[in-house]
């Protein structure tokens, strides 16, 4: 964000440092975009004139032709407003820390799973301790299910409703976590900012 002159209000013009630090953030949100999946994108608030030049640098995969391609749309994207990138930065946060907590998740059910399918009551009590509104009995029962299951080689069907039980009960009080994303373009930066100076159009393909 540039800052403005104290006497008179004017923006101060960006200097190269700072153009090159928002230069290197379209470039690594282009790089972004540009591996996600069609449906991945429509999910985004991606303005209508930027589209195409997206769809165009996903079909290149040639590296070098990827490179300056991504360069390009780096240089379309940082004509739109920034309130337009900022939009797209929220969505992809918000799906990237959707996606974290969900494994984080997954990783916790199982792992209470196998505890309270080793160490019987001692876990289900040290389970109850942490969530006190759990269903002891429900759990007690399907664990011990489970373990006939196992026991005669039977479907795991109660090894996975006990899984379900357990994902509905650690996933209402995790419901409050968060987490975050980042990437690393630097080495592209200066070819991006190089790129545009020289005003490279999209089709000259290496």
């Amino acid at each position: 964000m540039r800052g403005r002159d104290e006497e008179t209000g004017e923006y101060l013009s960006p200097s190269r440092s700072q153009q090159r630090r928002e230069a290197l953030g379209v470039l690594e949100l282009a790089e972004k975009l540009a591996s996600l999946t069609p449906s991945q994108l429509a999910k985004l608030p991606i303005p209508e004139d930027l589209l195409p030049h997206l769809e165009h640098t996903r079909k290149i995969t040639a590296h070098i032709a990827r490179k300056r391609q991504l360069a390009y749309l780096a240089k379309q994207m940082r004509r739109e407003d920034e309130a337009a990138l900022d939009a797209i930065r929220d969505a992809l946060d918000e799906d990237g820390v959707a996606a974290r907590r969900e494994v984080a998740l997954m990783h916790r059910v199982e792992g209470w799973r196998e505890r309270l399918l080793e160490e019987g009551d001692a876990a289900l009590g040290q389970l109850l301790d942490e969530h006190p509104h759990a269903d002891r009995q429900r759990l007690r029962t399907l664990v011990r299910n489970t373990l006939e299951e196992r026991k005669r080689n039977k479907p795991p069907r109660a090894f996975r409703e006990l899984f379900r039980e357990l994902k509905a009960l650690l996933g209402g009080a995790a419901a409050g976590e968060a987490a975050g994303y980042g990437a690393d373009a630097a080495a592209s930066v200066d070819d991006e900012l190089e790129f545009d100076d020289v005003g490279f159009e999209p089709g000259q393909d290496d």
